[in-house]
């Protein structure tokens, strides 16, 4: 097609092909406005829109009847193939077969997360998904432009973190915060360690980024004031108790984590913290452009079981779907 056809179509309003289809199959103003749903002028005019449009009368009459012209007649079968087609386009959705269909899918999520949800996801997507890839992201200081640049497909992060957002998200699982110590640290030999004691300590802490944003755990403590000597940051959840061990040093925690790597990183001993500090609310949070699509409802219902295996899903969507 050439640019004068190109520029020609910007200017058509596709409701006249319905009218005009009408008008073909109908070879009557009356018939076709009723078949329309529209007045006698109201599809008089459109019958002369589309006179000026092709050049043509389309419609001519003879007697009582109108006839369809040369060029009336080569129009019936590719308008109608048109419409069908347009039909058929919005009338199919795309199907999503995770057994047979590729599909890569990238996820930006914590190394704590990576390790607590998305190690048992991957293990029932690899059996179900042959054809599915994962790319795991590490954390973004700006999460909310890898959706927008479609970067990640899904971001999973603490909802106490990403705070108000527009874009839609469900819950995933909850989780609270241990104190972690070397086993032969003499404090909390009572499996308890006390305010003081944890203050006398020096302290590793997870930051990410190079302004180093500290984890919700740490950030409470700054906000309520409590003076700290941090002697190490980590960019990994996981990390944490490998580091701590045969030192003095004391972290926050991540219980689920910690559980899970407790016999790779024997010799540490997992404490209630010296004070009340909010629980963690992992969400997964994605584009509304791809809320309905099916690999993406795949993803999402597929995470979500995994979070359901591990317990403590709450809440509802917040796209309500």
């Amino acid at each position: 097609m050439g640019w004068s056809g190109i520029m020609n179509l910007r200017n058509v309003d596709l409701n006249l092909l319905v009218a005009l289809d009408a008008l073909l199959a109908e070879r009557n103003v009356s018939r076709a406005g009723r078949r329309l749903g529209l007045s006698q002028p109201a599809t008089s005019s459109s019958l002369a829109r589309l006179r000026k449009m092709f050049g043509d009368p389309l419609l001519v009459r003879r007697g009582r009847e109108f006839t369809l012209t040369a060029e009336a007649e080569r129009l019936v079968q590719p308008v109608r193939e048109i419409l069908d087609l347009i039909e058929r386009t919005i009338e199919q959705r795309p199907e999503f077969d995770p057994s047979t269909d590729m599909r890569t899918f990238s996820i930006s999520a914590s190394d704590y997360a990576t390790l607590v949800l998305l190690s048992p996801f991957v293990r029932a997507a690899a059996a179900e998904a042959p054809g599915v890839t994962i790319h795991v992201l590490p954390r973004s200081r700006d999460p909310r432009q890898l959706l927008h640049t479609d970067e990640a497909d899904l971001v999973i992060e603490p909802r106490e973190l990403l705070g108000d957002t527009d874009f839609p998200s469900y819950p995933l699982f909850s989780d609270q915060w241990l104190c972690a110590v070397d086993a032969a640290n003499p404090v909390g030999s009572a499996q308890q360690i006390t305010l003081d004691e944890y203050l006398r300590l020096p302290h590793l802490v997870y930051s990410i980024g190079p302004d180093r944003q500290l984890d919700f755990a740490d950030q409470r403590l700054a906000q309520l004031g409590i003076p700290r000597r941090i002697e190490f940051t980590v960019e990994s959840f996981l990390l944490v108790p490998f580091l701590i061990r045969g030192t003095s040093l004391a972290s926050l925690v991540l219980e689920r984590a910690a559980r899970q790597l407790a016999a790779a990183a024997t010799g540490i001993r997992l404490l209630p913290p010296p004070l009340p500090l909010p629980d963690i609310h992992e969400t997964m949070y994605w584009h509304p452009r791809h809320t309905t699509d099916p690999a993406h409802r795949w993803l999402r219902e597929r995470l979500l079981a995994s979070a359901s295996d591990l317990g403590g899903m709450n809440g509802l969507p917040s796209d309500g779907t």
